[in-house]
């Protein structure tokens, strides 16, 4: 009997695995399938955006972090000094972070990051910096 209640509570937990993910206080939620970003503050829907992911040849991971490093006026050290406004590190070298290419946001353009509109990384940015890193997560679907 001990055995039937340890798989029940394992598949419980399974399924309460996303939604406990979705606990932190800021969570940028991207759709690769879509281009977008949903940001969800304190548990509401605060901001939807338009971002660009990784183009043909490229991989933007998918998977849950927290941001561990932020970086406000960052450039690649990578991709030829190229300039990453507001980054917010989440994995090794990728990053959510502005763009110059607003043009392209809406459609796989980048190298690997998250691409957004430089106004709207100001404004992720200064919630990541309010709730702090280990409350900020970073889930990447689709």
């Amino acid at each position: 009997m001990n055995r039937f209640y340890a798989a029940a509570l394992g598949a419980a937990l399974l399924c309460l695995t996303p939604l406990m993910s979705m606990a932190a206080p800021l969570v940028a939620k991207v759709d690769v399938s879509t281009q977008t970003m949903t940001v969800i503050y304190n548990g509401q829907v605060a901001y939807r955006w338009p971002v660009s992911t990784a183009r043909n040849g490229k991989y933007t991971p998918r998977g849950q972090w927290n941001a561990y490093w932020l970086s406000k006026h960052h450039r690649s050290s990578i991709y030829n000094n190229a300039p990453m406004p507001f980054a917010i590190f989440f994995n090794g070298d990728y990053a959510i972070h502005g763009t110059d290419q607003i043009s392209r946001l809406g459609r796989p353009a980048s190298a690997g990051c998250v691409r957004l509109h430089p106004e709207h990384a100001a404004v992720l940015f200064k919630l990541t910096q309010q709730v702090g890193k280990k409350n900020m997560k970073v889930v990447i679907d689709n």
